[in-house]
């Protein structure tokens, strides 16, 4: 299997693997079934700028996370740092920002970062 996480998430052009729609629906599935191993419920909390490609993965992403039966929080776009703090404020168990990197316009990235501890989560959602 290749790996797709880099030091702060998935990256690479919108429909281009891996930022396709399939791709961020398993990715949703994956972090779905990682919360749901613990009991309780489970949120996760998903931003994104405001490309055409991030109203594509934010639909297929959330696809994923709800199949599994795990809530989520649409806030609409939003910098990455916002995320972050508002799913540190909601004890959401994840946050996911989709946004663009610096190497092209075209390019697109997940960071991804977790209630307790943003590396613990990206290791378990990349294994």
């Amino acid at each position: 299997m290749r790996k797709l996480f880099g030091t702060d998430g998935v990256r690479g052009v919108a429909n281009l693997e891996p930022m396709t729609s399939e791709t961020a629906m398993k990715l949703g599935r994956a972090a779905a079934y990682l919360f749901k191993r613990r009991s309780g419920r489970h949120q996760i909390v998903i931003g994104k700028d405001t490309r055409l490609s991030g109203y594509m993965l934010e639909s297929a992403l959330t696809s994923g996370i709800c199949s599994m039966g795990v809530d989520v929080l649409l806030v609409g776009p939003m910098p990455t740092p916002a995320i972050a703090f508002l799913t540190r404020s909601l004890r959401a168990d994840a946050g996911v920002g989709m946004g663009p990197t610096n190497r092209t316009t075209a390019s697109s990235f997940f960071p991804m970062t977790g209630s307790s501890s943003p590396t613990s989560s990206r290791r378990a959602w990349s294994r």
